[in-house]
């Protein structure tokens, strides 16, 4: 640790980015299988319960750019998990919906990111569990009331 530095064995930041970069990591181990990445489930999953959400609210929701997203989109609609209408029917926003083969990808996909989840929380008591999950909302909306 430097002298105003942060000591990472104590940092509850540093801890929180080793967490998520595990369970992004057996997320990706879990959908390779199938096919698909954590931001192209991210997308399906999203797109399943917001039907049609716009590139742009896909891009935030799944903590990716316009730019990569509207890729992604490309890619899943050539593979025929996603449609979107060649024009927009309202302004410029294309609005994306599932396919009947996304959400048959979306359902395998889902079972595998779930028992990645009980995976990750084996061990903790459901006090434990819930706890966290409030530790964690909150830490989340402190951060966002700041503007960040």
């Amino acid at each position: 640790m430097s002298q105003d530095g942060v000591a990472l064995e104590t940092s509850l930041g540093y801890l929180l980015k080793e967490a998520a970069s595990a369970l992004r990591a057996a997320m990706e181990d879990a959908l390779r299988p199938l096919g698909l990445t954590v931001t192209q489930y991210a997308c399906l999953e999203l797109l399943a319960q917001c039907p049609g959400l716009s590139g742009s609210e896909l891009a935030r929701g799944a903590f990716v750019t316009r730019q990569s997203m509207n890729v992604l989109l490309q890619a899943m609609e050539r593979d025929g998990y996603v449609t979107r209408p060649a024009e927009a029917p309202v302004g410029k926003v294309l609005p994306t919906r599932l396919a009947p083969d996304g959400r048959r990808i979306l359902e395998k996909a889902s079972a595998e990111v779930r028992a990645v989840e009980v995976r990750m929380l084996e061990g903790m008591t459901a006090t434990e569990q819930s706890a966290t999950f409030a530790a964690l909302r909150s830490m989340v909306d402190s951060l966002r009331a700041d503007g960040t």
